[in-house]
């Protein structure tokens, strides 16, 4: 790596799991809002959040660096276009959860497989090109997509429920961690694992606390929800953002 790189991501430590979760969550609630409260239905909805995220994501390649902010608010646009295009998927083209989630799962594999052929590595830190940095933003849609997809299976499909789903991912959560701390398994395998996890975890709790209470939610409503989890995201990048100047 050339000594004058700079970092264009951040590095994966237990704060960016924290935002990570916060972003994912008001992915899934952002997402609703705008299809659903306020009716602008889910193909405009993708339709506003690409053109967001591709504003945002040229700009933070643009750049060449990381920084709490760029990073972050390409990363949320990537987790509300994920949730819009897994709902049209599963709904309006009536795919259907199991296959949407199979057909996201294979195609983040080719993704991940021509980043690998590509770059030869499928590091998440070490991004220094703009590149490696293009197949890590869509690997991310894609994961983002399926995360959803994954989630409202567990939950609907199945019928597990929004709580019951949001346990459950958490324990598998909480089991990955500890194959990182305890184990040898590979960390890019564990990373991609945890980073797929935390996106159904974040939709099925946006989706507990929004959903009616007939539906198994607590019925705080999705422009609630959104903003609880936009300021959380607020304080959680201020404080990233201190450390990043330090």
């Amino acid at each position: 790596m050339p000594a004058t790189a700079e970092r264009r991501v951040p590095h994966i430590i237990f704060s960016y799991w924290v935002i990570k979760i916060a972003s994912t969550t008001l992915g899934e609630t952002g997402a609703d809002m705008f299809s659903m409260t306020f009716d602008l239905g889910y193909g405009k909805t993708i339709i506003i959040f690409s053109i967001l995220f591709l504003v945002l994501l040229v700009i933070k390649l643009a750049m060449g660096r990381y920084t709490p902010l760029s990073y972050w608010t390409v990363f949320t646009a990537s987790a509300i276009l994920g949730t819009g295009i897994s709902d049209f998927m599963d709904r309006t083209l009536q795919l259907g959860y199991t296959y949407g989630s199979l057909i996201l799962l294979l195609v983040l594999l080719a993704t991940l497989g021509l980043w690998y052929l590509k770059e030869r590595s499928l590091s998440v830190e070490n991004i220094t090109t703009t590149g490696s940095e293009k197949f890590y933003w869509a690997a991310f849609l894609v994961a983002n997509t399926l995360g959803t997809a994954a989630g409202d299976y567990l939950a609907d499909g199945l019928g597990v429920g929004f709580m019951e789903s949001a346990a459950l991912i958490g324990g598998m959560l909480v089991v990955t961690a500890c194959l990182h701390y305890c184990t040898r398994v590979s960390g890019i395998l564990l990373f991609w694992l945890a980073f797929v996890l935390t996106r159904p975890f974040g939709a099925t709790f946006g989706d507990l606390l929004t959903k009616p209470v007939s539906h198994g939610g607590l019925d705080l409503g999705t422009v609630v929800a959104s903003l609880f989890f936009a300021v959380i995201m607020s304080v959680a990048l201020f404080r990233e953002s201190k450390v990043e100047r330090v």
